[in-house]
């Protein structure tokens, strides 16, 4: 493949169906168009309404309908790209459908990633630069209420089916919306101040349009406060058949979950095993773990202080990457060679990617959200951060799909699977440590960190919502908010709110957690079969072509990947 953009092939019957349900979904659901990065649709919102649910799942229903007749009909002919494009739409639409049979999208509300949230981060994606691009940011703006009250009006319908999330979410998103609602704190306050450059009418309805995006947001915590915590149940666990159900839908494979907790449990105890070896190797024999923490964290050459100082760490530890890599490790098209490292206007304390849009207007961006009362860093604990986030994580597999031109803009764009996306910019990781970006002991120390935090996402997660035994070694009994808490704080190097964050997260978002680690895990089986399949044939592996193979196919459900790229 050349560093420029690959030529399109010849639309198929299959690519035709695929473009219209993708047509079709940026329609109906103009936050995720505006996320994936398709163009047209900034100045809508989504309907969150039952109805708009309706309109979504028969969308579905019809295409998935479509697809079946079309592979049915006599004389139709799939290649191997059509191939992979039917059994990814087949498991991608299905799961959809079995979410909203289970009623899991009219109760979607969570600390970190439900309606709650997307409203207000979809304005993070939108350009600010010109009078057009405000008029945009209006327009989206005024049609905020609706889509919020829409939003309330399915919560309320899945709760009187008994389907509410469970109180320490629904009390944790009311502190947010009321923040949201707050003029002197609100989001979109700050919003329509930034628009300075624009004549004085265009500024006075950004204002308005922003006093009604609080008002909505106010409404949406009188709906959590009064309709739904009185019926919100206290049990935070989801239960086996829920967990089950988001998993396959976070993997795009069925994973034994059991087996799979026990994995979590010997893999957090190896991880744990090498931090002692090397805080052995940074700060002498004998010492300890929290030691060799000490000695990093009071060297002031290992110090960044500042968000300023962040930004620019960031961006020359990714633009250091791609120079590295591209031509030698991996193919980095062109268009990818620009990653933008942004410090986020939110302070959760979450590292996130956001892919380029379909021109590449929007470049890929790698942000911080960094806690208003955190003001030094550690690059040390990071720099494998930046390559989860850049390259070869993230922007590399994300950037990589938008610009394979050789697959249709529902592959590229809009096919999301958390445990191949996450589980490949955590395989990265452990392919920057391979090729030796990561011998510095900090750096490893680092490495092993962020390996003991996904580890111990996998045994928490698993295990509190199936109701499993915490191991002896963490207390023994079962797993409740006490237990998880204590568990998070030994294993988690965090301060105590953004523990209590990933806590809260966890709990109210089953199963995506554990998909970075367990989709790692699946990635790696991938790689050994491609190995296996290459020694059998008296050869070996081609790692490079293997990665430029795999990343060329877009995000894929996991089984689905390991036949497209492992061929039985």
């Amino acid at each position: 493949m050349s560093r420029t953009q690959p030529s399109p092939r010849t639309p198929s019957p299959v690519d035709d169906l695929a473009e219209e349900y993708f047509r079709t979904t940026c329609r109906l659901d103009p936050i995720t168009a505006t996320s994936v990065g398709a163009v047209g649709y900034d100045a809508e919102m989504t309907d969150f309404s039952p109805e708009g649910h309706d309109a979504r799942e028969a969308a579905a229903r019809r295409t998935l309908a479509a697809l079946e007749a079309l592979v049915a009909r006599p004389g139709t002919e799939l290649d191997a790209t059509d191939r992979v494009t039917v059994e990814a739409m087949r498991e991608r639409i299905g799961i959809g459908l079995e979410l909203a049979a289970a009623g899991e999208d009219l109760r979607d509300l969570n600390t970190i990633a439900s309606p709650a949230q997307g409203v207000r981060d979809v304005f993070d994606l939108m350009p600010t630069s010109t009078e057009g691009d405000w008029d945009v940011v209006a327009r989206r703006l005024r049609a905020l209420p609706a889509s919020l009250a829409g939003y309330g009006a399915s919560l309320r319908r899945a709760a009187d089916a008994g389907q509410v999330a469970a109180l320490r979410q629904v009390e944790d998103v009311v502190a947010q919306t009321e923040e949201l609602a707050d003029p002197a704190r609100s989001f979109f306050t700050e919003l329509a101040g930034r628009a300075t450059d624009v004549p004085g009418s265009l500024r006075e309805e950004l204002a308005a349009a922003a006093a009604g995006a609080r008002e909505a947001y106010a409404g949406l915590a009188r709906t959590l406060r009064e309709d739904l915590a009185p019926r919100a149940p206290q049990e935070d666990a989801v239960g086996r058949e829920r967990y089950a159900l988001w998993s396959r839908a976070f993997l795009g494979s069925a994973v034994d979950l059991e087996e799979t907790y026990a994995w979590g449990v010997a893999e957090l105890d190896a991880v744990i095993a090498e931090q002692a070896e090397i805080a052995a190797t940074i700060a002498g024999p004998g010492a300890d773990l929290a030691a060799a923490t000490a000695l990093l964290e009071a060297d002031p050459a290992r110090r960044l202080e500042g968000t300023d100082a962040l930004q620019r760490w960031m961006q020359e530890v990714s633009d250091a990457a791609v120079d590295a890599l591209d031509g030698t490790h991996f193919t980095i098209p062109e268009p990818l060679r620009a990653l933008e490292c942004r410090i986020a206007p939110t302070h959760t304390g979450g590292i996130y990617y956001t892919p380029p849009s379909d021109d590449f207007s929007r470049p890929g961006r790698m942000w911080w959200s960094v806690p208003e009362s955190v003001t030094s860093f550690s690059p040390w604990r990071e720099r494998t951060t930046v390559y989860h986030e850049g390259v070869p994580g993230h922007h590399l597999q994300l950037g990589r799909a938008v610009a394979e031109r050789s697959l249709n803009s529902w592959r590229r764009m809009q096919c999301w699977v958390s445990g191949h996306g996450e589980g490949w910019a955590l395989y990265a990781e452990t392919l920057m440590a391979e090729m030796g970006f990561l011998d510095d002991p900090a750096d490893r120390l680092g490495l092993l960190e962020s390996r003991r935090f996904r580890s111990a996402r996998v045994v928490f997660d698993i295990g509190t919502h199936l109701g499993l035994p915490v191991p002896e070694r963490w207390g023994g009994g079962t797993w409740d908010w006490e237990t998880g808490g204590a568990f998070l704080r030994e294993n988690l190097a965090m301060d105590p709110a953004q523990v209590r964050f990933e806590h809260l997260r966890y709990l109210g978002w089953p199963g995506q957690a554990p998909s970075y680690l367990i989709g790692a895990r699946l990635w790696q089986g991938v790689r050994a079969d491609a190995e296996a399949r290459a020694t059998a044939a008296g050869g070996t592996l081609d790692v490079r072509g293997f990665h430029d193979r795999a990343l060329a196919l877009g995000s894929l459900p996991l089984d689905v990947l390991r036949t497209a790229v492992v061929p039985s």
